[in-house]
């Protein structure tokens, strides 16, 4: 069914007609033209309507599935194969693609990842590091919880409730704004970046000629493309609709240019840079990818969880000197970083709990922080030696697995007369502590 809220097309129409049994939410089938007589089954767990559908099959009844949008998109298709049955699959527009056609937006470059019966922690994620991204919700796993993990991160959101009925709403919103309100189920969530130059929890100016929520009787209809609430911005002469995006096509894709980049690729002072070889084994023991969140503390050019948001992660840097380049770096490598500037450790209270930490300073008190909120990962780059058995034995006692390698690069320098020598960095030790 369209999310949308055209009529069905005939191919549907016909379908149901030849039905013998229909299954569906209730809303779904109050909405369609179900022949008198046809056995219904109203959803709740899907084990009895797989039932249903299985015996219906094997007597030869045609059997018909009512579901919203695309339900190849992570929808019910998925369910029915893996219960052996044969679908035919008569598609309609995806809510998430209503979605961006109400707010007036492209989304080429959107990702799109699912809250529906998962953790919430990835799409979340998802959200703080990308600029583009859709989330489908689910009860306790929807706008309200998202926005209010997004406190730090610059954001307008667009909550899109009961799309294609009567009942429709579209709201832009801020994160701070959207934590505190009762959203209705189901209901779509675009995050989006902030328009540059503006400050976290500013949503952007609302375009003259639109009128907010508060100032419209009812709610938004179906042909109220891209109106706003809570002064947000959206249809003409409103800010650029999603940000950047990659050329690649692939927001989540590996960076086309690599990583463990030369420390040219960085602004940096007084060589207080991770060098390219230690770089290349700690992104590699983080693990980055899309869903998890990283901290690189004591971040200085912030090089190390520019590379992992690079992955796909979202990152946050922190770094005492608030002078530190890792904003201007991160905005030259096209990615989001949330920088958090004060002294570690007390600074890391309050910070949503990582799946992964780089520890690049601080000594022990910043690594028994870190340790305390029990990421899944952490990983140390020590250049001083009487540092690594200290920081062994405690993440040890704090139940982590440490294994540990010193890296000693040579590098190409070349020599008066066309000679070659190797100049040596110096040597760093690299622990990888993982959580038992």
């Amino acid at each position: 069914m369209d999310a949308a809220g055209r009529p069905l097309p005939p191919s549907a129409v016909a379908a149901l007609a030849g039905a013998r049994l229909v299954v569906g939410a209730a809303r779904h089938l109050a909405a369609v033209p179900v022949p008198s007589g046809v056995d219904t089954v109203v959803l709740g767990p899907l084990a009895p309507a797989l039932d249903r559908l299985a015996a219906a099959h094997a007597a030869g009844q045609p059997a018909v599935v009512l579901a919203s949008g695309d339900p190849g998109f992570f929808g019910v298709v998925r369910r029915l194969r893996a219960a052996g049955l044969p679908v035919r699959v008569l598609p309609a527009v995806s809510s998430v693609a209503a979605a961006f056609a109400r707010a007036g937006l492209d989304w080429d470059g959107a990702v799109v990842v699912t809250a529906h019966g998962r953790e919430l922690g990835p799409a979340l994620n998802a959200c703080r590091a990308l600029p583009a991204v859709a989330v489908l919700t689910a009860p306790a796993a929807g706008a309200a919880e998202i926005g209010a993990g997004m406190t730090g991160w610059a954001r307008r959101l667009v909550v899109a409730e009961h799309l294609g009925t009567p009942a429709e709403r579209v709201t832009w919103t801020t994160p701070e704004q959207a934590a505190t309100r009762a959203w209705a189920d189901p209901h779509v969530l675009l995050s989006l970046a902030a328009p540059e130059g503006a400050a976290a929890g500013d949503p952007g100016a609302q375009p003259a000629g639109r009128r907010s929520a508060a100032e419209r009787d009812g709610a938004v209809g179906p042909d109220d493309a891209g109106l706003a609430g809570d002064g947000g911005p959206a249809g003409d002469g409103g800010p650029a609709g999603v940000g950047p995006v990659r050329a690649d096509n692939q927001p989540a894709a590996a960076p086309v240019g690599g990583w463990a980049l030369p420390e040219s690729a960085y602004r940096h002072r007084d060589s207080m840079i991770t060098k390219a070889e230690v770089r290349a084994l700690a992104v590699a023991r983080l693990r980055p990818r899309l869903g998890r969140l990283v901290w690189d503390v004591g971040a200085g050019s912030g090089s190390v969880g520019i590379e992992c948001a690079l992955l796909g992660a979202a990152v946050i840097a922190v770094e005492r000197d608030p002078a530190s380049p890792i904003a201007e770096n991160a905005a030259r490598h096209g990615v989001d970083v949330r920088v958090v500037t004060g002294d570690a450790p007390a600074v890391l209270r309050g910070l949503p709990d990582p799946d992964a930490v780089f520890v690049g300073g601080g000594g022990t008190a910043v690594l028994t922080a870190v340790a305390d909120r029990r990421p899944a990962r952490v990983v140390v780059a020590l250049a001083a030696l009487d540092r690594v058995a200290p920081a062994v034995h405690l993440l040890r006692a704090a139940g982590y697995a440490v294994t540990g390698s010193q890296l000693t690069a040579a590098r190409l320098a070349d020599l008066p007369g066309g000679s070659i020598r190797l100049a040596a960095t110096n040597p760093v030790v690299v622990l990888t502590g993982e959580r038992q």
